[in-house]
């Protein structure tokens, strides 16, 4: 599952805290396996409008190696924001390709966590901005992934 970003992943796991979720990764995965993903992923929800009706997407959902859903980023204090950000869940071919062919470096990044919150606890907010890890819109060409928009 790849996560919306460095905050959002904060959320999920505590900042690193959560049992079973004490050490965070962050997984570079290559351009080509992430676009792959996204042109066979299906939305994990029915959109009236973008779905002929129900069952075609429940058989599209069912089929495809990729999901994706949309949720609030989070702002350093965790709480959600007013923008949503795409999450991608691998099975089957995905998962694999992911694993065998798309993981380009994998970093613990678990010390960055706590540092960064430590400082938010500490009311330095500036700071904490200051050490979150660059993170930028995803480019895409008008059109492309119409069949993921939220």
């Amino acid at each position: 599952m790849t996560k919306p970003s460095f905050l959002w992943m904060m959320y999920r796991c505590g900042w690193g805290s959560k049992e079973g979720q004490e050490t965070v990764l962050a997984v570079e995965i290559s351009r080509a396996g992430f676009e792959w993903a996204l042109e066979h992923a299906c939305l994990s929800h029915y959109e009236r409008g973008l779905h002929a009706d129900r069952a075609t997407w429940k058989r599209q959902l069912k089929r495809a190696p990729a999901r994706v859903q949309w949720d609030p980023e989070r702002d350093l204090h965790l709480r959600p924001l007013d923008h949503r950000s795409l999450q991608l869940g691998l099975a089957g071919e995905a998962a694999r390709l992911y694993a065998d062919e798309w993981t380009v470096s994998i970093t613990d990044i678990t010390s960055l966590a706590h540092t960064i919150h430590a400082h938010v606890q500490d009311g330095d907010l500036e700071t904490a901005r200051q050490l979150l890890p660059n993170e930028c819109p995803y480019p895409v060409a008008e059109g492309d992934l119409a069949h993921l928009r939220h």
